[in-house]
């Protein structure tokens, strides 16, 4: 036996998951396992860190939950409110069950951020891809029949009009739920297809183990974004034609800002998702997520939620018809 090959020792009492070899002056190396990397010494090989928005050591983690968990607070203390003054001509004058539907598809919303976090599996990748597409279609659609029904309204203030009847609770209804029944069977055939899995990137980052969602199938992935980005296109340009309609029915007003921040999160954030990998693209995402719950929530809750806090005199029928004939 050469001195070479005596020098070419194998430690079997290494800790579990660790492979530890020293070869002096040998001529060949052997190649760590793909979860393992070499030191810097080269003569063992390490764990690599699993990365991915641990709950544990965490601040990103931190952060969202509590800005999470804030959102739903400040939601379901708008619903309460609504709830409350339910009666009240503000809150009926906008169809206050939409108004209902709105807020907890904006909690559920918020709530969906928590799929996010943690080290992802099989299951919770196929529950965060879908469910925010799922509850964003509510949210959209609910708006969209918001901004139906107050041209509808319009409409049938003229004598004789035709439009009268369909200002009944029906059509908003349907509205909402054929909309968001187009998004839910996106997603079961995509679930039944190619759904989401977990992946381990072991190759990005020399060290690292990316544990992230692979979305399965991006034709899927991508039908179901662009079909959330068409209901809200339509929402915007809708609610932007019926804009300057009286005062009485200015909802659409507040539709149109809420529609216009909702598409500009969405767009910015389909380039910079792209263009990351691992926590950093599950972080854009939850900040799409969270901004544009808040933008739906801030633009069009929030101006009604002064209105009867702090301006009541608004909140008066007479008030509103006086405006309408003005």
């Amino acid at each position: 036996m050469s001195v070479r090959s005596k020098l070419s020792v194998r430690f079997n009492h290494s800790p579990p998951g660790l492979m530890l070899r020293v070869r002096t002056n040998s001529d060949t190396c052997n190649k760590c396992p793909s979860d393992e990397w070499p030191n810097e010494k080269r003569d063992r090989c390490l764990p690599k860190v699993l990365d991915f928005i641990s709950y544990h050591n965490d601040t990103m983690a931190s952060v969202f939950s509590c800005v999470s968990l804030f959102g739903c607070l400040v939601t379901g203390s708008i619903l309460g409110i609504f709830i409350s003054y339910r009666d009240t001509p503000i809150v009926r004058a906008n169809n206050r069950n939409l108004s209902y539907l709105l807020l907890v598809s904006i909690i559920l919303s918020f709530l969906s951020v928590f799929l996010f976090l943690g080290r992802p599996s099989d299951v919770t990748c196929r529950l965060r891809e879908t469910s925010f597409g799922v509850f964003f279609s509510v949210a959209v659609s609910s708006l969209l029949a918001k901004t139906v029904m107050v041209c509808v309204a319009f409409k049938s203030t003229k004598p004789g009009s035709p439009w009268r009847k369909w200002l009944g609770v029906k059509l908003p209804y349907t509205i909402v739920m054929l909309c968001s029944s187009i998004q839910v069977v996106i997603c079961a055939i995509w679930l039944s297809t190619s759904p989401p899995f977990q992946d381990l990137d072991t190759q990005s980052y020399p060290g690292k183990i990316i544990i992230q969602c692979n979305a399965g199938s991006d034709i899927w992935f991508y039908s179901m974004l662009g079909y959330l980005g068409f209901l809200a296109v339509v929402s915007f340009v809708l609610a932007f034609m019926v804009r300057t309609l009286p005062d009485t029915f200015n909802e659409a007003k507040y539709i149109t800002f809420s529609m216009l921040v909702f598409c500009s999160v969405w767009i910015a954030m389909i380039p910079a998702y792209l263009s990351t990998t691992g926590k950093s693209m599950v972080a854009v995402e939850v900040f799409a997520v969270m901004a544009s719950s808040a933008g739906l929530l801030g633009c069009v809750f929030l101006p009604k939620c002064f209105i009867i806090l702090f301006k009541s005199e608004m909140n008066r029928k007479t008030d509103l018809l006086g405006r309408r004939k003005d």
